[in-house]
């Protein structure tokens, strides 16, 4: 059985992210509370289900506390368990909120939409850390759906590392773990040739493998992941997010993003996402 547990931020796409696992023939179940995990996923065994999806937010109140246990004892039991944190930046979600005019899930309680998700983000504190984040602050309804189609169909096997490129003028990601910042390295954006490619284009890479700034960074940003990763296998992640930056997230940072990832996936699982190229 695989179950995939959707959790988040209301207003960071947790229904599109759900509706994109139902369509991929998943059973999909929306707003369970935590403390039903057990009971739900005994009785989708016992009907046969294999995939399932299940949205779990922050109306579970103090019983979200029990679900890093929760899916301990899943994963024990030989279930492919993995949770899902989706994410965005407050003023991101504050502008949605006022886009959809939706009331917020915790607005019951007197709080405002600034304070329901300061709250949120307390409550979902300890199940953000047994999570893969994605920031959706940046991201379009069909580039959530993809992220969504690689994730549940990426084969786990111990620590996945993840590499990902943004620009800095939009924002840094709210999901990375380590972030290097490639700014100082010549730009390929001011090329008119090059300006129109991205860092995946052979063009871009000859530019910016010529030059030995670029080459040295290369070397000492997969020296500092080689020499701290078994730090991190470890501490028990099943996700170490590395995100690059350049100005944009067209170029340098995509260049650095899949160069690093060839190296790492030689010998481990790795993944590749572009921000701002979705």
């Amino acid at each position: 059985m695989q179950l995939i547990v959707i959790t988040g931020l209301s207003g960071s796409g947790k229904s599109v992210a759900l509706k994109a696992l139902e369509d991929s023939a998943y059973y999909a179940a929306d707003n369970l509370p935590a403390k039903l995990l057990p009971e739900m996923i005994a009785l989708l065994e016992r009907a046969g289900h294999q995939r399932i999806a299940i949205s779990i937010d922050a109306r579970s109140g103090d019983t979200l506390a029990e679900l890093p246990q929760q899916i301990s004892a899943l994963r024990a039991r030989g279930i492919d368990a993995r949770v899902l944190f989706l994410d965005a930046k407050t003023d991101t979600l504050l502008k949605r909120f006022s886009e959809t005019r939706r009331r917020h899930p915790l607005s019951a309680d007197g709080l405002t939409v600034a304070e329901g998700i300061a709250r949120e983000r307390e409550l979902l504190a300890g199940v953000g850390a047994i999570s893969h984040h994605i920031d959706t602050s940046d991201l379009s309804p069909t580039a959530l759906r993809a992220w969504i189609k690689q994730f549940v169909e990426f084969d786990q096997a111990g620590l996945t590392l993840l590499f990902q490129s943004f620009g800095f003028k939009h924002g840094i990601p709210l999901d990375a773990d380590l972030v290097f910042d490639v700014r100082c390295l010549p730009n390929p954006f001011y090329d008119p040739q090059l300006k129109p490619l991205t860092g995946r284009d052979r063009a871009v890479i000859e530019f910016l493998e010529s030059n030995e700034n670029v080459r040295r960074m290369v070397t000492d940003i997969r020296g500092f992941i080689e020499n701290w990763l078994p730090c991190f296998v470890a501490d028990n992640r099943s996700y170490l997010t590395v995100a690059i930056g350049c100005t944009g997230g067209e170029h340098r940072s995509v260049y650095f993003a899949e160069t690093l990832a060839r190296h790492f996936g030689t010998a481990r699982p790795v993944l590749v996402r572009h921000r701002e190229l979705s």
